[in-house]
């Protein structure tokens, strides 16, 4: 397994804008156009305050970088940035730093190359190789992985059902018209609910109404379970409208289960570049799990391998303002999927953080559809 997925990556091409599937929640097609040489200088500032969160001066660009223009022409071109407003001019400082939107046109229409090597991609290959699947050192190294080769912080969900398949219920008779029904879906979740019911049910109708049900709703969907009612007896159509209903909130309501690592190096860039409140969001969306899940089940698109950067929140999130995050769901469509992702302040490097993102969320797609199709194969000696 370990030389098909080198031999598919080594042959992965270093420009992005070809290769990667990437997806903003903003539409680019409302960031003006830039000329050439604008797009060149936004980019020298972007890259430059990458490195080092300082503003960037026109003097700085012209000596740092061989551009065969004056510091004069530089800082005209940086004026029309400014209007347009993709970098600003913070305080008095005589340089720029990128904006929001700089950012967003950065990621969407300038940023073509991967800082991801082919020795680097080979390396994290072969540490996965060495962990079992879908386990929790699993999920802890791909996270390890993630914060350690983007210089960000890092979130990695496992895979969990994308719906939820019936597997059995019991109906239990508790006291009068009071029942329990206990139901099992995919995955071994347990719901149970209270029934009460117009008359009292003796046990072995209880039990012949669950045994009819579990017939006949075995590996189905919520919305497929209640098709099924339709054709059943009264009580039997109401326990399966039921059953379906507390599928559909079990899918509505799923926590996942968060491994994070790296939010103590990502602290440090924030107070590096004097930005308190961002290194508070950061810290609350990685200790509120149920905020982050919030976060994840409306900013993930349900493709797979889509890498997705959220810049400041794109204007729907005041809690994300100071951060970035680069986003991915690794899986199998309609079967089983997760979320890997990084998290940082605005000036993260792209490059590295979604050549990152995209090849480890990769990795563990190839692994899981590996792990499934091998369950599948029929043992040696099967005839059926």
């Amino acid at each position: 397994m370990l030389s098909l997925l080198l031999r598919y990556w080594q042959g992965y091409d270093e420009h992005l804008n070809v290769h990667l599937s990437l997806t903003m929640n903003i539409d680019d097609t409302q960031l003006p156009e830039l000329t050439r040489r604008q797009e060149e200088i936004l980019s020298l500032i972007i890259r430059a305050y990458t490195r080092s969160p300082e503003p960037v001066s026109s003097i700085q660009l012209v000596e740092t970088n061989e551009l065969n223009v004056s510091s004069a022409t530089i800082r005209n071109e940086m004026a029309v940035l400014e209007k347009l407003g993709y970098i600003a001019a913070p305080h008095t400082s005589a340089g720029r730093v990128p904006t929001e939107i700089g950012y967003r046109y950065f990621v969407k229409r300038l940023l073509n190359v991967s800082d991801l090597t082919g020795a680097e991609q080979t390396r994290i290959a072969e540490k996965f190789q060495g962990s079992p699947l879908v386990t929790e050192q699993w999920m802890r190294l791909a996270a390890s992985i993630l914060a350690r080769t983007s210089h960000t912080a890092a979130l990695v969900t496992p895979p969990i059902a994308e719906t939820s398949k019936f597997k059995h219920l019991e109906l239990i008779a508790i006291q009068g018209r009071l029942v329990l029904m206990v139901m099992v879906v995919s995955g071994g979740a347990v719901h149970q609910q209270m029934l009460t019911l117009t008359d009292p049910v003796p046990q072995t109708q209880l039990s012949d109404v669950a045994s009819r049900i579990n017939n006949l709703c075995q590996d189905l969907n919520a919305n497929e379970v209640r098709m099924k009612g339709v054709q059943l007896q009264m009580l039997e159509r109401e326990v399966a409208d039921l059953a379906a209903e507390l599928m559909d909130k079990a899918d509505s309501n799923q926590v996942r289960l968060i491994y994070r690592d790296g939010l103590s190096d990502v602290i440090g860039a924030f107070q590096n570049s004097q930005n308190s409140e961002g290194a508070q969001q950061a810290v609350r969306v990685f200790e509120e799990r149920a905020f982050l899940n919030m976060i994840l089940s409306e900013m993930l698109t349900p493709i797979i391998n889509n890498v997705q950067v959220v810049i400041g929140g794109e204007g729907r999130w005041e809690e994300l303002k100071h951060l970035s995050m680069v986003l991915s769901r690794y899986g199998i469509p309609g079967q089983v999927s997760g979320a890997v992702g990084v998290l940082g302040p605005m000036h993260i490097n792209y490059g590295r953080a979604i050549s990152t993102v995209r090849y480890v969320s990769s990795l563990m797609t190839d692994a899981l559809v590996h792990l499934y199709e091998s369950d599948d194969k029929p043992a040696a000696g099967d005839k059926s």
